[in-house]
């Protein structure tokens, strides 16, 4: 987990172009929902595995934020919509929320 982030920031230095976007809208709903749903998946995943607490937690979070981060590596090609640090921070902010939310039910 301590080398994602200066990876992401690697990565995004070839990044095409970088979105203009606002920091609310269904978008921004959408990224912070599926990233909550997401890292609770992978926590229940890690569950079902038998896995301890701790690796669970950490798979889920690295699951939901890498499917993000992917997300706007996709989206910073040629043509595309350009990368978003608010998407981001919004998938940041639900993968955090859906980690929460999965341990307070357990």
């Amino acid at each position: 987990m301590r080398i994602f982030f200066p990876l992401v920031l690697l990565c995004c230095s070839g990044c095409t172009h970088l979105a203009q976007d606002e920091w609310t809208g269904r978008d921004k709903a959408q990224h912070f929902i599926s990233s909550a749903f997401l890292a609770a998946a992978g926590n229940a995943y890690g569950e079902r595995q038998n896995w301890s607490e701790g690796r669970s937690a950490s798979f889920g979070l690295t699951f939901a934020i890498s499917l993000g981060a992917a997300k706007e590596l996709y989206d910073s090609r040629e043509g595309g919509t350009g990368w978003s640090w608010k998407d981001f921070t919004w998938d940041l902010a639900g993968a955090a929320t859906g980690y929460t939310l999965w341990n307070i039910g357990h």
